[in-house]
């Protein structure tokens, strides 16, 4: 499937080598204010060639509105934005017209259609999120109407991580380095690895912090699309996820129930009902209890290296292949959009269907 949400639901579409990628977002409500900065802002965050640590793929990723926002604002119909590609080096890819890229989606996709697109990938390339990217900050500014703030950032590369929890950082610092991580010491010692790793043909994976503050609580739904299931099926949709924890996660397991345990009180200042610690992550039962939702997002290391490896053909013949290209020593600097897009397009469709919960 090329669609995803249930009343706010987004289609993308596009490969990475063809004229452009695209999305139709439908369910949008009519109204609602869209500042086309925001999008490109966004987008601008994720693009190819923004620095040394990423693919030098120079794509403007210019986003064009082709219907549904009128002087401003969204009309209620389609919502179709669409990017051209403007810098694809297709030829780049020929020595794998026949040849299957270990942990890549050449053989998988071969068996599923009987065919592929080898250039880039195809439709298999991460080049499609930037379709998700710019739906995203569409569904960002409806969440910004309900004064829900999401943000994620680099929190591991390779086995270096950042010392603290969210709670003690600025996350107002994410953007203010290369690698999009919070913690200026560890963002240091990141970006050194990011930079060791590419002069080695080489890549490397890491851990994405997701945060989300100002949720009120009953988002969600009590069995199959409870908040946590949805948004662990949006980031495990994203290309190089291996995986998603929230809240305390595995490390939970180490608790008993009497440490892990969240306690109820109510705030006297405001009134408001509270939780003494968060293992929970924000959410019980499948539904947002008021508490900041966080999570981790594991990405593994990019898969094309630039190193010659051992593999097959569509043949069956053993052949030798290194990667060609243009490609990121490290994706998780881009990703970092990427999962807050997700998040915020999952936020977006729970926060109208809970409408619909009550009288």
């Amino acid at each position: 499937m090329n669609t995803f949400g249930h009343l706010f639901r987004i289609t993308t579409f596009g490969e990475s080598h063809g004229p452009g990628i695209g999305v139709v977002i439908d369910g949008c409500p009519a109204g609602l204010a869209v500042d086309d900065a925001q999008i490109q802002a966004a987008l601008d965050r994720r693009r190819p060639g923004q620095s040394e640590l990423t693919t030098p793929r120079s794509e403007a990723d210019r986003v064009e509105v082709q219907s549904g926002i009128f002087r401003g604002q969204t009309t209620g119909t389609p919502i179709s934005l669409y990017i051209r590609n403007q810098d694809q080096h297709s030829h780049d890819y020929s020595h794998i017209e026949h040849a299957y890229r270990p942990s890549h989606a050449d053989y998988t996709y071969d068996q599923k259609y009987g065919r592929r697109d080898f250039r880039g990938g195809g439709r298999s390339s991460a080049r499609e999120t930037a379709a998700r990217v710019a739906a995203g900050a569409v569904a960002q500014q409806l969440l910004n109407q309900h004064s829900i703030k999401v943000a994620s950032y680099v929190s591991q590369v390779g086995a270096v991580a950042v010392p603290v929890g969210y709670e003690q950082l600025d996350l107002g610092l994410i953007d203010t380095n290369l690698v999009r991580c919070p913690h200026p010491e560890t963002a240091e010692r990141m970006t050194d690895l990011i930079r060791q790793t590419r002069d080695r043909h080489d890549t490397v994976g890491g851990l994405v912090t997701g945060v989300v503050r100002g949720l009120p609580a009953g988002l969600g739904e009590p069995v199959f699309d409870k908040l946590h299931a949805e948004l662990g099926r949006a980031m495990l949709g994203i290309n190089a996820v291996k995986g998603f924890e929230y809240g305390s996660g595995f490390a939970g397991t180490l608790l008993f129930g009497s440490e892990h345990n969240d306690a109820f009180y109510t705030d006297e200042a405001t009134g408001q009902v509270r939780t003494r610690t968060n293992h929970s992550g924000g959410i019980q039962g499948g539904i947002s209890n008021g508490q900041d939702v966080y999570f981790r997002v594991a990405f593994k290391p990019v898969a094309t290296i630039l190193q010659a490896q051992n593999t097959i053909n569509d043949q069956g013949e053993a052949i030798s292949l290194a990667g060609r290209g243009r490609h990121d020593p490290c994706v998780l600097p881009r990703a970092v959009p990427i999962v807050d897009a997700m998040t915020s397009l999952v936020l977006a469709d729970l926060l109208l269907r809970a409408r619909a919960n009550r009288v």
